[in-house]
């Protein structure tokens, strides 16, 4: 990922008109990795060759040139079908996926949340709320200012002292919500986090969302559920196989990507 400082921005072939800074610029995104592949290799006259396989690297191209501009106050859904490349692409934007070519621009780091993010098990929820908070750059005053409202917010009040290893997986992402999602970000990646949780808990994460972007946050969020994007993106863009199929209005973008599907 690449930030830059000089205001300009390359033409990424947005489809949304401008409606505020850009903070996200993607230029003709690519992303290609080598993966192991196993084939059966056949050896003339030998039984023991025909059972023999071999193992050669295979290109994988999972962004085929990418490219579009996301804006400050906008929570832009991210679809798609399994393996289509919604992740590769919130990795790149992150940094934590180099592009093979083209490039990322971004007006200030984007923050990752996703279910499958790493706490602390061996640990007390409430000392995973203090760690989470200073490893995201909160002072201890802050986290204490803020850690009634992330504990009231996950619900797990009765939980809050027990191991991280305890909780079930929807109890860990919903407190990993509240952790995150308790400071500013100027572009947020939310990566499924909202499927995990009773109904109540994504009505509460889908206002937080909508919060954040009220406040000139940018969000991107990743999900299967057409319903969590209708009700909480006002921009939708769909990658298939690497390509990006489509980019506008939410109510459009899904109405085709359920035709499609």
């Amino acid at each position: 990922m690449a930030e830059r400082t000089d205001g300009a921005t390359p033409d990424a072939g947005a489809s949304s008109q401008p409606h505020g800074q850009p903070v996200v610029v993607c230029d003709d995104v690519h992303v290609e990795y080598s993966v192991l592949a196993t084939g059966k290799r056949v050896d003339k006259g030998s039984v023991s060759g025909f059972m023999q396989r071999r193992r050669s690297m295979k290109k994988v191209h999972a962004l085929k040139g990418v490219s579009f501009i996301a804006y400050e106050n906008e929570s832009i859904g991210v679809i798609g079908t399994n393996g289509s490349g919604k992740s590769t692409l919130m990795r790149t934007i992150t940094g934590l996926t180099p592009a093979s070519a083209g490039a990322v621009y971004a007006r200030t780091r984007p923050n990752l949340l996703g279910i499958g993010a790493a706490l602390i098990p061996d640990l007390s929820g409430s000392q995973n709320i203090i760690l989470g908070g200073l490893a995201m750059g909160l002072s201890r005053e802050e986290i204490e200012g803020r850690y009634d409202e992330i504990v009231e917010f996950t619900g797990l009040q009765d939980f809050i002292d027990m191991p991280m290893r305890t909780y079930s997986s929807g109890m860990s992402a919903r407190l990993k919500f509240g952790i995150a999602t308790a400071k500013e970000h100027d572009i947020l990646i939310v990566d499924e986090a909202l499927s995990v949780g009773d109904k109540a808990f994504q009505r509460k994460s889908e206002a937080r969302i909508r919060g954040i972007r009220e406040r000139a946050g940018t969000v991107f969020l990743v999900s299967h559920s057409m319903r969590s994007i209708r009700d909480t993106c006002n921009r939708t863009i769909w990658i298939e196989k690497g390509v990006l199929r489509a980019d506008g209005e939410t109510k459009d973008v899904v109405a085709e990507y359920e035709k499609f599907k």
